[in-house]
C-alpha cells in the first residue's frame, strides 16, 4: 500500500486555553465600536458546510473545531451554541469558564439573548455571515427586551485575529460533460423557465454548490467539497451574471461559459444588485440560505424580494442517468478501496499497531491508489472503543487512540471521485469480539442497527413520501428495544459535490420535501453507548422508481443501494434477523462480492469471500 497522500490533518490539537485571551482582544474592540456585545456564528458569506480557513472565526476565538456552531460575548458573559453531535466535543475543545454550552435546537441563541441582553444593550452582528431568516430572528429577541441589533460593517473578529490567513484563490474549472449529463446552457435555460413561472424577473444565487451544478464548473477553495466561492444572478431570459474573482479563472474555463454568462468582479455585485433595486425588478430570493446583507442591500435599493427556495436547489437533487450511472462507478471503485483496507484492518490491527490515524491514513492511501481521488469528502471519523461513542469523533494526535484485540472500531469516511461522490460507515469488531458480559449487548445492538437500515433500504412507498415519513423504519427495531440515536437517518449527496446536499433529508424533523428518482440520500441508523463504542451502519442509496406491485394502484418509489462494502458478519444476532433480514443482507453481499472481486488482490478476494459467506 502507497503512503496516503495527505488530504486530512490530524495535528490540529484542541486548545481550550486560547479563549481567555482571544476573548479580552474582541471585548477591548466591542468597547471601541460601542458594543455591549457580538454575534460569531461558524459560517462564512455563503452559509455552507465548509469554510475557508480565514473563515473559521468561531474556531479562532473559542477553539471550537465542529461544523456548526455559534458563540455570543457579552461584556461579563459568553456562550457557545452547539448541536447534539459536538455536546462532547466542545468540553474538550473549548474554556468552560469562560463560555456557558448552549444546545443549539433547546437552547437556542435566541432565548440566550431574551434572558441575558439588558434593555438598550447594543448587540453586534457581521450580517453578511447570518442568513436573513436567522437576522429576522435575532431582530426580533433583541428587541423583545428592548436592544439593537447592530450591523457591523467590519467584522470584529477581522479586527483582532492578527494572522488570519487569506482569503483563498482556487482555480475554476469546467466540469466534463460527460460526468455533468446536461450542458449548463440548458440548465440556464431550464432553471430560468422556474423564475418565469414564478413571476419574477431574476434569482440571487448565493450558494457555491448551486452555481458549481448550474454553471458545470468546480473550484477548490474550501477543503474536501470542489466548491468555486462566487455569487450568481439568473435572469428570466436566460442569461446570468457570475460574480468570481479573475485570478481564479483559466481560458478554458472562460470558453466553456460562453456568451450567455456575464463574467464580473466580486466587487461589482454590490452595483448589480442597487441596478436591480433601480429598476424595481422582483427578485426571487432564499431567506433561509442567502446573507442578510444581500436581502438588505436588494431592498435598500428599491427591488421588491420574493422569497422562495434556491431554484437550482430540487434540479441538482434530482440526479440525471449520467449523474447516477458516475456514482454507481464512483462506488464501484471506493467499494474496492474500502474493502482493502478493512482486509488490511483484519490482518494488521489484532497486532496492536494500529492507531485511529495510521487507519485513517491507510483508507486514504487505499483510495488514492485507485488514480482517481480528488479529496475526502470530509474528514475521516475513525474511532476506536469509547472515542466511537462521538457521533462527529474528529481524531487528532492528542486524542489518537491505539485499535486493540476486542474493540469495536467505527469508520466514517467518503471521497471525491470526478464522477461521484461517497459516504460510507462501518462499525467492525477488532479480532475477534471481547468475550466479556458486554458482548451480548454490543450483538443486540449492533443487529438492531442493521435491521433499521434493512427496513430502510427494503422500503417501498408512494410518490409524494418524504423522508421524515420513513425515518421510523431505521429507528423501529431500536426502539422496540428502548434506544434511540440522536442524529438524522439520511443525508442528501451530491454529485462531485456537497456531501451533505438538500433539500432531502431522512429525519424525525418534519419536512415536506418528497423522495424522487434520482436523489442520492445516505441510510445510517446507529446506536451510541458514552464512554463505551459506537455503532452505525451506512451506505448511500439512491431513489428508484420501483417496479409494479401486483394489484397495487399508486405508483411507488424504492431505494437502490450504491455502496459495495461488506457489514461485519461477527457482531450479528442471526437469531434476530428475520428472514426477509438475512436474504436482503445474503443478496447484498453476493452483489459485493460479485462486483468487486475483479478488482481485489489475491489476498483481499480470499478475505473478502470470507467476509460475505452467507448467514
Amino acid at each position: 500500500m502507497d503512503q496516503a497522500i495527505g488530504y486530512q490533518i490530524f495535528s490540529d490539537n484542541p486548545d481550550p486555553t486560547v479563549g481567555a485571551p482571544r476573548v479580552a482582544l474582541l471585548r477591548d474592540a466591542m468597547a471601541r465600536h460601542g458594543l455591549d456585545g457580538f454575534i460569531i456564528p461558524r459560517s462564512d458569506e455563503h452559509q455552507g458546510e465548509y469554510v475557508p480557513p480565514h473563515a473559521e472565526r468561531l474556531k479562532w476565538l473559542t477553539g471550537f473545531g465542529g461544523s456548526a456552531g455559534m458563540a455570543i460575548v457579552l461584556k461579563d458573559k459568553a456562550a457557545i451554541f452547539i448541536d447534539g453531535r459536538y455536546t462532547l466535543q466542545v468540553r474538550d475543545q473549548v474554556d468552560m469558564s469562560i463560555f456557558d454550552a448552549q444546545h443549539l435546537v433547546d437552547e437556542p441563541a435566541t432565548r440566550w439573548i431574551e434572558e441575558n441582553l439588558t434593555h438598550g444593550a447594543r448587540l453586534g452582528f457581521d450580517p453578511w455571515l447570518h442568513t436573513a431568516a436567522a437576522a429576522d430572528r435575532l431582530r426580533k429577541s433583541c428587541k423583545k427586551v428592548g436592544a439593537e441589533l447592530v450591523p457591523c460593517t467590519d467584522n470584529l473578529i477581522d479586527e483582532v485575529w492578527a494572522d488570519q490567513p487569506p482569503v483563498p484563490y482556487g482555480e475554476v474549472v469546467p466540469h466534463p460533460l460527460e460526468h455533468a449529463g446536461e450542458d449548463h446552457e440548458t440548465k440556464l435555460a431550464r432553471v430560468s423557465d422556474i423564475l418565469e413561472h414564478a413571476d419574477v424577473h431574476a434569482a440571487v444565487l448565493t450558494q457555491p454548490d448551486s452555481i458549481a451544478w448550474l454553471f458545470n464548473i468546480r473550484g477548490s477553495d474550501v477543503s474536501h467539497t470542489p466548491l468555486p466561492l462566487s455569487f450568481a444572478i439568473l435572469h428570466e431570459d436566460g442569461h446570468a451574471d457570475l460574480f468570481v474573482d479573475d485570478r481564479k479563472l483559466t481560458p478554458q474555463t472562460r470558453s466553456h461559459l460562453g456568451n450567455k454568462v456575464t463574467l464580473h468582479a466580486p466587487g461589482r455585485l454590490k452595483e448589480a444588485l442597487d441596478e436591480l433595486g433601480a429598476a424595481k425588478k422582483e427578485i426571487r430570493l432564499d431567506l433561509m440560505s442567502a446573507a442578510d446583507w444581500i436581502r438588505q442591500r436588494l431592498v435598500d435599493a428599491g427591488a421588491v424580494i420574493r422569497s422562495g427556495d434556491d431554484p437550482c436547489v430540487l434540479p441538482k437533487a434530482r440526479k440525471n442517468e449520467a449523474e447516477v450511472a458516475g456514482t454507481r462507478a464512483a462506488h464501484v471503485r471506493d467499494g474496492a478501496a474500502v474493502s482493502r483496507f478493512l482486509a488490511w484492518l483484519s490482518r494488521e490491527a489484532p497486532e496492536g499497531q494500529v492507531t485511529e490515524i495510521s487507519a485513517a491514513q491507510a483508507l486514504e492511501g487505499f483510495r488514492a491508489e485507485t488514480g482517481a481521488l480528488k479529496d475526502l469528502s470530509f474528514d475521516t471519523i475513525s474511532g476506536a472503543g469509547p472515542n466511537g461513542a462521538i457521533v462527529h469523533y474528529r481524531v487528532t494526535e492528542a486524542t489518537d487512540r491505539a485499535l486493540n484485540p476486542g474493540d469495536i472500531y467505527l469508520v466514517d469516511s467518503g471521497a471525491q471521485y470526478l464522477d461521484g461522490t461517497t459516504d460510507i460507515t462501518r462499525t467492525v469488531s477488532i479480532g475477534e469480539p471481547a468475550n466479556t458480559p458486554d458482548l451480548q449487548d454490543v450483538r443486540d445492538r449492533f443487529t438492531r442497527v442493521l435491521k433499521g437500515h434493512i427496513s430502510l433500504a427494503m422500503a417501498r412507498f408512494p410518490k409524494g413520501t418524504s423522508g421524515s415519513q420513513l425515518d421510523v423504519l431505521a429507528r423501529n427495531a431500536l426502539w422496540q428495544a428502548g434506544l434511540d440515536f440522536d442524529h438524522g437517518t439520511g443525508h442528501g449527496v451530491g454529485s462531485y459535490l456537497s456531501v451533505h446536499e438538500g433539500p432531502q433529508r431522512i429525519s424525525k424533523l418534519p419536512h415536506n420535501v418528497p423522495l424522487d428518482p434520482g436523489m442520492i440520500v445516505s441510510n445510517e441508523p446507529g446506536f451510541y453507548k458514552t464512554g463505551a463504542y459506537g455503532i452505525r451502519i451506512e451506505n448511500l442509496v439512491t431513489v428508484t422508481a420501483g417496479e409494479e406491485i401486483d394489484g397495487g394502484e399508486r405508483p411507488m418509489m424504492a431505494f437502490e443501494t450504491l455502496t459495495l462494502a461488506p457489514i461485519d458478519r461477527t457482531l450479528i444476532l442471526p437469531e434476530l434477523l428475520s428472514e426477509h433480514e438475512r436474504t436482503w443482507l445474503n443478496d447484498y453481499h453476493a452483489r459485493v462480492l460479485e462486483t468487486l472481486s475483479p478488482l481485489l488482490p489475491p489476498e483481499d478476494l480470499r478475505w473478502l469471500e470470507e467476509a460475505v459467506k452467507p448467514i
